[in-house]
């Protein structure tokens, strides 16, 4: 089988850290975005080499550029996953109208410029794209406390279903994995909070390597019928 070339945005740190660790074990040639130099991106910059990329996925320029950039490194793209998503909790009685703004910017934006600027190298390849949601927005449910950031991903289901449907025909599968409680160095401090555990149903936190392995297999060929889905990955948790 031919290697396939993937491209993990947010890919310097947590879950998409992961994920891009997790595809490079199993024989892909990864590559790495990340947006802002610090620690995060200097460590991946380490491990990735020159597949590490700078890109602000939320700049159309960029994301040109960096789908650009690959194809001209390995002539093909087979895989996108779009681990970038900004999280902020808290009421809408205190949610400023930036702040929705910028949710729906880094959440739903960003995904779209991605696909828009992956949408031929991925038709071409037959590829696969997956994008990063959270756990029990099926049935658009209400939220309270993170209505703004819930808005957002059950936007972005919306949008890969849409693409789904839109893309099957040219062979391209669009996916959305939808952690739970997954702690890790980068998460929101309520993620740590012990006693959410209690209300899963498996009775415990999930871990990033779970979840790269969930969208792991969703590109692979053996999910090669499975597009449009909402992959959930919390243990049964439903904030």
């Amino acid at each position: 089988m031919q290697e396939k070339v993937a491209l993990v945005t947010g890919g310097a740190r947590g879950l998409g850290l992961a994920v891009a660790r997790e595809l490079a074990r199993r024989g892909d040639e990864v590559y790495v975005a990340w947006r802002s130099e610090n620690e995060s991106s200097r460590a991946a910059q380490a491990e990735f080499g020159a597949n590490a990329l700078r890109c602000d996925c939320e700049h159309e320029p960029d994301v040109v550029g960096l789908i650009e950039t690959l194809i001209a490194r390995e002539g093909r793209l087979d895989t996108v996953v779009h681990a970038v998503g900004e999280y902020e909790s808290g009421p809408l009685a205190e949610c400023a109208p930036a702040t929705l703004r910028r949710l729906l910017s880094n959440n739903v934006e960003s995904a779209f410029l991605v696909a828009r600027a992956a949408r031929a190298a991925l038709r071409a390849s037959k590829g696969s794209l997956v994008f990063f949601g959270c756990t029990g927005l099926e049935g658009l449910r209400a939220k309270r406390e993170m209505a703004a950031y819930a808005a957002a991903k059950s936007a972005l289901i919306v949008l890969a279903r849409s693409l789904a449907a839109e893309e099957g025909r040219h062979g391209v599968r669009v996916n959305v994995v939808s952690p739970g409680v997954i702690p890790h160095p980068h998460a929101a401090d309520e993620t740590f909070d012990p006693k959410l555990a209690a209300k899963v149903p498996l009775g415990r936190f999930g871990t990033p390597e779970e979840i790269a392995a969930a969208v792991a297999w969703l590109v692979s060929d053996e999910a090669g019928y499975v597009t449009g889905a909402n992959l959930e990955v919390g243990g049964g948790f439903t904030p």
